[in-house]
């Protein structure tokens, strides 16, 4: 189990970088989302991979059990992370709406007119 969600971590973020580095700003934005739901994956591995195992302590007998925190810290990253979607996207859609276009140029010269990448 553990090396399914390491992978679904290294895939996320890989893909999640990849969109960040583009130049139109919408996968920039989905980029960011992925990374998020990367980070968010991994916080909650950190309060181990169990199945099937509560996340309080019982003092009357010896069980398995998951770390509550990570559980929390995820719920508030989660909230965190569709606010800031929800302020990024209207930034990107009051922007392209100025410009009728999505792509972001660079002022310094680096990139030629018609370079997609």
């Amino acid at each position: 189990m553990e090396i399914l969600v390491a992978s679904a971590v290294g895939v996320l973020t890989a893909a999640g970088i990849y969109l960040i580095l583009r130049r139109r700003s919408f996968p920039v934005i989905l980029g960011l989302s992925l990374v998020s739901y990367a980070v968010n994956v991994f916080l909650f591995a950190t309060g181990r991979l169990m199945t099937n195992a509560p996340p309080i302590l019982n003092k009357y007998e010896q069980v398995p059990y998951t770390d509550p925190l990570p559980q929390a810290l995820v719920l508030t990253a989660i909230v965190i992370s569709f606010g800031m979607t929800a302020v990024v996207v209207m930034i990107a859609l009051g922007a392209y709406l100025s410009s009728r276009d999505d792509r972001i140029n660079l002022s310094d010269g680096d990139a030629k007119a018609g370079d997609d990448a």
